[in-house]
């Protein structure tokens, strides 16, 4: 009590209350459950706001659970499970909770035979006795007693939510921390882990950047860039024949390394069954096809003077701008799969608007050229009509100059 004088030593303490981390209310181990339940352990689960308390019995190999999931609304559905013989969703085991319209909680089991589940209720492949829900305060809690009946007292858990329509759990989001909710659990350490282990969770975490890198790079930033080029290097005399050979080299590269990107997002696809990101999954496909073609087409390039150029023009802008724009829509669909932190999406979005803006000076600024060329060719054109048509009479009646209309 050295800094606090006796007198605002109580003072001191509440002040000190008000200024602890939020997050300290939020871990499982100063929880106190209001009907009083205890349990021997507890772990703060890594993502969508979830805890997990319990209290295993080896002898009689029961587990009594209480999963709580902080943060929700009453119009949202949340479940954990035990998933018995693989890690992720198919296969688990699931206790499922919501409150319906009528202000009322459902609770129920239901077993996961496949992604496409609608979480429809069924008996589970081991016992469950003491099942209730309670909803309070944005918190759903789920209690259950579980009969263990394999002998491990490591599991495989999940934990979930989702959006409730008519009294109906709908399918939960597919990105960001609804495809991390998944994990071990140890019921005798106590420690709970990422799935697949540190190592295998680290490297699919690496792969993901990787591609998401790659692609920003290439799709969202290269081929703009080399756009950019081809339209307004142009203009100046002096840049040609560089432009199309800057323009040329940039578009190449940038396929060769979103073709690296695009095969990655294919490899990571395979390798996470059931986690589908359908419209980020087809938009990248039909770029790496409209990207190929484009790239096809520069080997059939007409000459200039060529009666067909002008349709290999028309055809050749289409796909370029079409690349671009599928390109960066595909690549923020790919910041809410990954959901990094939001200063990666920021510099992204500054580079996307500062490249806009270059294009747009630069478009004003070939409007202005062109235009003054315009107005030259036409100058030097009336005065060389003029010129014309002086050299005209002289040429046609040079006798009657000569004379001066006299025959």
């Amino acid at each position: 009590m050295g800094l606090c004088p006796k007198g605002v030593f109580l003072c001191c303490i509440m002040v000190t209350t008000l200024f602890l981390p939020s997050a300290y209310a939020q871990t499982c181990s100063n929880y106190a459950f209001s009907t009083n339940r205890v349990f021997s352990a507890c772990n703060d689960l890594p993502v969508l706001n979830s805890f997990l308390h319990y209290t295993y019995n080896p002898s009689s190999q029961t587990l009594s659970i209480a999963y709580r999931h902080t943060n929700v609304d009453s119009s949202r559905w949340v479940a954990w499970a035990i998933n018995p013989t693989s890690q992720g969703m198919a296969g688990s085991q699931a206790l499922v909770a919501f409150q319906q319209s009528d202000g009322s909680m459902r609770v129920y089991t239901s077993p996961i035979t496949g992604y496409t589940t609608q979480l429809a209720e069924g008996d589970l492949s081991f016992p469950v006795s003491d099942l209730s829900a309670t909803y309070s305060n944005n918190e759903i809690v789920i209690f259950a007693t579980l009969g263990l009946q394999n002998g491990s007292s490591t599991m495989n858990q999940v934990w979930q939510e989702g959006q409730v329509s008519g009294n109906v759990p709908s399918v939960h989001a597919t990105s960001g921390d609804n495809v991390r909710s998944m994990g071990t659990l140890n019921v005798l350490s106590g420690q709970s882990g990422s799935a697949g282990g540190a190592a295998g969770s680290s490297s699919k975490t690496k792969k993901r950047n990787i591609h998401g890198v790659l692609n920003a790079i290439s799709w969202g930033i290269m081929m703009p860039l080399g756009a950019i080029i081809a339209r307004y290097l142009r203009v100046f005399q002096s840049a040609d024949p560089a432009w199309f050979y800057l323009h040329v080299t940039c578009q190449t590269s940038a396929y060769i390394i979103g073709v690296a990107g695009w095969a990655t997002g294919i490899r990571l696809g395979s390798q996470s069954p059931g986690i589908q990101f359908t419209s980020h999954r087809v938009i990248g496909i039909i770029l790496f096809c409209v990207a190929t073609l484009q790239v096809i087409a520069l080997l059939v390039r007409p000459k200039k003077e060529h009666k067909h150029r002008i349709f290999w023009n028309i055809y050749h802008h289409s796909l370029g701008y079409s690349i671009i724009i599928l390109g960066i829509i595909n690549i923020f669909k790919g910041f809410d799969i990954l959901n990094p932190e939001k200063k990666w999406e920021r510099a992204y979005t500054g580079i996307i608007v500062l490249l806009a803006i270059v294009a747009a000076l630069l478009e004003a600024y070939t409007w202005f050229v062109v235009l003054r060329r315009k107005k030259a060719a036409d100058a030097e054109k009336m005065t060389n009509g003029n010129e014309y048509g002086s050299n005209g009479i002289n040429g046609r009646y040079p006798y009657a100059e000569r004379t001066n209309g006299r025959a």
